[in-house]
């Protein structure tokens, strides 16, 4: 089950990149763990090589969203990218724009995708970057970024269906388990020989 988010709030990471694909976020040597966790020390590892790299500066330790440059998420479908930035300590990534498979392995793992308009990405980039304490908020419930301090607020879009999932902390295995009287049903009447 997934857990219940209706808003988060917390520091951000300015990944100032575009076309950001998931062998970046997660390269294919983490691929072969067997367990879901432990990924977090493979997020951005070819880039973490470099001093310079936003994710090694102090200023931004302990930040939970990652604003990003468009096409967030391009390239192979592994679930892996996400269950790295998750447990890199991130909730939440913006963007321009997102690959529909990673928006969608997003939704399906808990991880909140808010797609901006290029303009306001590069004006959270320059808020956090001026001050890397800023605090944004992304409401699930009203579908808003807020910057309170800096008097943005900005809507976004998301499927009902995935919005549905955020709010009621609700994986694949627990929409199923919603018609679980349907299915113990179906499988009383099904031939034993299936």
């Amino acid at each position: 089950m997934m857990k219940t988010v209706r808003v988060i709030s917390g520091r951000g990471v300015p990944l100032k990149r575009s076309d950001v694909d998931t062998d970046q976020i997660i390269p294919a040597e983490w691929l072969k763990r067997v367990e879901r966790t432990g990924f977090e020390k493979g997020l951005f590892s070819t880039w973490r090589d470099d001093r310079n790299f936003v994710l090694n500066d102090e200023r931004y330790a302990g930040a939970s969203i990652l604003v990003a440059g468009k096409s967030f998420g391009v390239g192979s479908s592994r679930e892996h990218a996400v269950w790295a930035i998750q447990q890199g300590g991130f909730d939440a990534v913006i963007a321009p724009s997102f690959s529909d498979i990673f928006r969608n392995n997003c939704g399906k793992n808990g991880l909140i995708v808010v797609e901006l308009n290029e303009q306001t990405v590069a004006k959270l980039w320059q808020i956090i970057e001026n001050n890397p304490e800023t605090e944004i908020m992304v409401d699930v419930e009203r579908l808003t970024v807020e910057v309170p301090s800096c008097g943005i607020s900005e809507k976004f879009a998301m499927s009902a269906d995935t919005q549905n999932r955020f709010l009621n902390g609700l994986d694949d295995i627990a929409i199923s388990l919603k018609h679980e009287a349907r299915i113990s049903q179906f499988e009383k009447t099904r031939p034993s020989w299936f």
